[in-house]
């Protein structure tokens, strides 16, 4: 058998594996900063690059580069560069491939922390931004008529579970000269794969569901073009730090082995959990994609397996009923993390996009009534009764 030909599940067991002298079957948590040279000309050819070794954990590291290997294998991509926290991967891709006069085109609907990036940091270098809604061919059509330098966008976006059209934003930004940024870590690469709809980079928070069960920070970029590699991400990645820590990476990849199982169990929940509470009393509105009222649904299952493992609702009266909607709840825990094995809510109008202005919530859908579910790994008829009897407290 040949590693190209494992399906998916096979890749998230034994991708990436190096053993060590000592032939441990589980992989090896090397928690070292530095590396020994069996002499000075070997560390100076390394330092040159002549030759290729581990020469510092903040450009590589062996149990890191396990982690990148067998993501880059699940995502279908040639390269992989693991970082801190999500954020980090946002940050130093954007920041890697941009200068002063370059021009971005982003999607509105980001989380609250890439809509900072977007409107607060990479104005100062002299970039410009624009944002459009998502789901507007026309809007993109229009702000793509520039020649433009990068696409950023969410699908399904966080809190609201838009929709983008990945491969038709694709052409209009390779036409403007762009390469496209896909954050994917609601649908995960189980569900979707940005790169098969003309994506060049993937970003993930793996923090999220590669972790699974709220331990460890990581985040991950993802793409394959080698000139991307050598000339703007490597670059700016080995000079400004951002790299995993060699613990987080050991974690992940013990929660890689499991993460098929446990978003296709998120899946499942998920989608008893939107149906349940498109009847449950004191909610208005439900988004989640795998319902065939969301009104991108038939985009979604085009671009993603299943429905997802994350879901919003809106509460009938505002913040004062959300608040007391999620104080009633006893079995799902307010928490503004999500990918978890536990069930976790939260109010992303005072906490993921507290610092988005109101007008511009507004306009993206996240109401004061808004309340983002992250489906954990309980049974469904558990999460259904818990959330009957807040709806039974709040509303009678």
């Amino acid at each position: 058998m040949s590693k190209t030909t494992w399906r998916t599940s096979t890749q998230l067991v034994h991708g990436g594996i190096k053993r060590s002298a000592f032939d441990e079957n589980c992989e090896g948590l090397f928690v070292t900063s530095g590396y020994i040279y069996a002499s000075a000309e070997e560390q100076e050819a390394t330092f040159k690059e002549e030759i290729k070794r581990y020469q510092y954990s903040r450009f590589a590291n062996p149990t890191v580069g396990m982690f990148e290997e067998r993501m880059a294998m699940i995502e279908g991509a040639n390269f992989c560069l693991a970082t801190a926290t999500g954020m980090a991967a946002i940050n130093t891709t954007l920041m890697a491939m941009l200068k002063s006069g370059d021009r971005v085109v982003a999607s509105r609907a980001l989380f609250g922390s890439s809509v900072f990036i977007m409107n607060n940091i990479l104005p100062r270098f002299g970039i410009e931004t624009v944002l459009v809604d998502g789901d507007d061919l026309n809007q993109w059509e229009e702000a793509l008529k520039k020649p433009t330098r990068a696409v950023l966008l969410e699908t399904p976006s966080n809190p609201t579970l838009d929709i983008v059209d990945m491969q038709s934003v694709a052409d209009l930004a390779h036409k403007a000269g762009a390469r496209v940024i896909v954050d994917n870590v609601f649908a995960t690469p189980i569900l979707q794969k940005p790169l098969d709809f003309g994506a060049d980079v993937v970003v993930y928070s793996t923090t999220k569901y590669v972790d699974g069960q709220g331990r460890t920070m990581g985040g991950a970029i993802l793409f394959n073009e080698e000139k991307l590699l050598k000339e703007e991400i490597m670059p700016y990645f080995r000079n400004t730090g951002p790299a995993m820590s060699p613990f987080n990476a050991w974690t992940q990849l013990k929660g890689l082995e499991t993460m098929d199982m446990r978003v296709m169990k998120h899946c499942e929940n998920a989608t008893l959990v939107a149906k349940f509470l498109e009847n449950l009393k004191g909610v208005t509105k439900v988004n989640y994609p795998g319902l065939h009222s969301h009104p991108q649904h038939d985009l979604a299952m085009k671009q993603m397996k299943a429905g997802g493992p994350m879901l919003s609702f809106e509460i009938d009266g505002g913040k004062d009923k959300a608040f007391a909607f999620e104080n009633a709840l006893e079995l799902t825990k307010i928490c503004n993390n999500l990918g978890d094995s536990k069930s976790l809510i939260t109010h992303p109008g005072t906490t993921t996009h507290s610092k988005v202005e109101e007008a511009e919530r507004l306009h993206l859908g996240i109401s004061d009534g808004l309340l983002r579910l992250s489906v954990g790994l309980e049974d469904a008829d558990d999460l259904k009764e818990d959330l009957a009897q807040a709806s039974k407290t709040v509303f009678g």
